[in-house]
């Protein structure tokens, strides 16, 4: 998977099965979207309402999957123009402008170069520096014509950088349209969304993971409803030679990123904007990181760097650890 974030879900902050005195709760685990993962919801209707969230996130992989043939992405992939729902033209609207605010360095056509190493089929390799060129000539554009989308000849889409954040998103609204839920933590394979209240009223609590061990670098608190994507290196790749590649690629040069940082955490009101950014940023490296923070205000991140640094923007909360806090 290309997140990991480590849930603190303990029965005495979570209000877990087992815990006197909470309100009603349901959970479910499910495989979607090539991860696991577990719904946990409190309230009346909580049992019902993740039903419907787990319907909504099979329905999102049948739209989403980069090896359905008969998926948006599959047949965008085959030349096809695809109509959509107002839904989709705001996922894909919404991407093409992440990845031209970040300059590029979110770029939902690049599955061409992440085909070549290897990071879709598990067959990895260090590809030479001609098929490398020749896989960018193929990296075109996503096209929006009012409800109908299509690709420029030869290039393929993959949204796997924004799928599970935007799945997360959706989710959250689904919830809160039902008015029977008073709070959720949706794990989507890494990808984490909360929504509402825990049910004591504390603060959730979501630690990041160590890129250099197996513990925990830090611990978030967060009140509300937030999507929290973390993007590194450190959990996808492969070692050739004596050298690491990871599988998130810098576009600019068609190779693994090698920008200085080990992770990027992103919190956001977007699920969207969480993990797009999450990708981006770590290809642009922590100054260039920082100027889009200061820049744009509508995320909060900690980054954690080759060397082990943690650097926060100001709006977050952490625990557990020594970081610097970044302000203008």
């Amino acid at each position: 998977m290309k997140k990991t974030i480590i849930l603190l879900l303990l029965c005495l902050s979570l209000g877990l099965p087992g815990c006197a005195g909470n309100p009603a709760q349901a959970e479910r685990q499910l495989f979607a979207m090539d991860t696991v993962m577990t719904l946990t919801a409190w309230g009346s209707g909580a049992e019902e309402a993740l039903a419907e969230v787990e319907t909504l996130l099979f329905s999102l992989e049948d739209q989403l999957s980069v090896t359905r043939e008969s998926s948006l992405v599959g047949r965008l992939n085959q030349g096809q123009t695809v109509e959509l729902t107002p839904e989709l033209t705001r996922l894909l609207a919404g991407t093409l402008a992440l990845s031209q605010k970040t300059g590029g360095a979110l770029e939902p056509c690049l599955y061409p170069v992440t085909k070549l190493w290897g990071f879709t089929t598990g067959d990895y390799r260090v590809p030479e520096p001609a098929e490398i060129q020749a896989a960018q000539a193929q990296v075109g554009r996503l096209h929006l014509d009012g409800d109908t989308a299509y690709l420029d000849p030869g290039s393929q889409l993959d949204l796997g950088a924004v799928g599970k954040g935007w799945a997360g998103s959706q989710a959250a609204a689904l919830l809160q349209a039902r008015q029977d839920v008073t709070g959720a933590l949706l794990n989507l394979g890494g990808n984490v969304q909360t929504y509402g209240a825990k049910p004591d009223g504390s603060a959730w609590t979501i630690g990041i993971q160590d890129p250099a061990g197996e513990g925990l670098a830090g611990v978030l608190h967060l009140t509300g409803t937030w999507a929290v994507v973390t993007s590194g290196g450190y959990e996808r790749y492969f070692t050739q030679d004596g050298v690491d590649y990871c599988h998130i690629i810098d576009p600019a040069t068609g190779y693994p990123a090698r920008s200085g940082l080990a992770s990027v955490t992103v919190v956001a009101e977007d699920g969207l904007t969480a993990d797009g950014l999450s990708t981006a940023l770590y290809v642009l490296g922590l100054e260039a990181a920082l100027d889009y923070w200061r820049e744009n205000r509508d995320f909060q991140a900690v980054f954690i760097t080759d060397a082990g640094e943690i650097y926060a923007t100001a709006g977050l909360e952490l625990s557990q650890c020594s970081y610097h806090t970044v302000e203008d």
